[in-house]
Parts: structure tokens; sequence; C-alpha cells
């Protein structure tokens, strides 16, 4: 019994040093506070413009964002591309130091990992982000410009567009509601 209750003083003590010489850890900013509003279960509507001049293709999907950590949100997206059903991945954080906001995504789809920098507009409403990927020509990058437009707690827009000949062309369209 006296070994038990000297254990357990011990354990208590240690567990008191390791406390105390934790490191401290950096909290959320307000840049990674406004990530949260992204967090939740949403049902999409998307609409693709694969031809300009042409009806644009509709598909219906969901997505699923959780954070991590206060600093990042990871998100999961399923739906519908061309038929063929897909799941990405989106990563969103905020970088500090380099006062940017900071992205990922991969999708089952495409063997690319797309990078993500970009920042939120001054109304606090639209984060806008850019990137390099491949384009429709084998082997030549494109300049993206992708947005998220936060329309109310429930909705949400994000936006892809691609830079041809000097002009943002969207191609992709995807409104968000929150899932009751």
């Amino acid at each position: 019994m006296k070994n038990a209750a000297v254990a357990a003083f011990l354990a208590a003590m240690i567990a008191g040093a390791v406390a105390q010489d934790a490191p401290q850890f950096p909290k959320p900013q307000k840049e990674h506070e406004w990530l949260q509003q992204l967090v939740g279960e949403w049902d999409t509507e998307s609409e693709i413009i694969v031809e300009p001049g042409k009806p644009p293709m509709k598909a219906k999907g969901s997505a699923s964002a959780r954070s991590l950590g206060g600093f990042w949100i990871v998100s999961e997206h399923k739906g519908d591309a061309f038929g063929t059903p897909f799941t990405g991945i989106l990563t969103l954080g905020y970088d500090a130091p380099k006062k940017k906001y900071l992205g990922t995504w991969i999708d089952s789809i495409m063997p690319t990992l797309w990078t993500y920098e970009g920042s939120v507009d001054a109304a606090g409403k639209i984060l806008t982000l850019e990137s390099e990927g491949p384009g429709p020509e084998p082997g030549k990058l494109m300049k993206f410009r992708e947005s998220i437009e936060i329309k109310d707690k429930d909705h949400k827009v994000f936006t892809s567009a691609c830079e041809k000949d000097g002009k943002w062309l969207v191609h992709l369209t995807i409104n968000y509601t929150r899932k009751k």
C-alpha cells in the first residue's frame, strides 16, 4: 500500500514537471478563425463549362469539412465528374509569417497535387487562391484562380477559372448549402 502511494506521488510530480516544461504552442489567429466558417456538412451543386457557348454540365455531390487544431481545414468532397465518381481532399490553412492562406487539393481522377496561395478580400467574404496546373494541352501548365465566397453561414460558392490569352475563364462553379 505504501509503495502504491509513493508511486502515485512520483507520477504526479513527474506529470507536473512535464506540464511546466511543455512548450507553449501557437494559438489560432483571426485568419485561422475565418476558415472555421467552412467547417460542416454540405450538399453541392456544380456547373462545369466544358465548351464555351454550350450549356454547362451539372452534377450533385457533398462535402464534409472539419477543423484540425483550429489552424487547418480538411475537407472531403464526393461527387461525379463526367460520369465518374470521384473523391477530392482540400486542405486550407494560414501561414502567419508569409501572411498568406495556403492549401492543397488532390482527387481520385487526377495525378496532380495542386498547391494554393492566396488571401481574403477586405470585406472578409472571398478567399482567392492561385495555382498552376495542367491544362487541356498535354505538358503545358496554366494559371488557375479559385475562390470561395461566403454568402451567409449556410451558403458558399466555389469558382475556378483558368487564364487563357490574358483572360480569366470560369470553368467550374460549385454552390454549397449546409446540411440541416
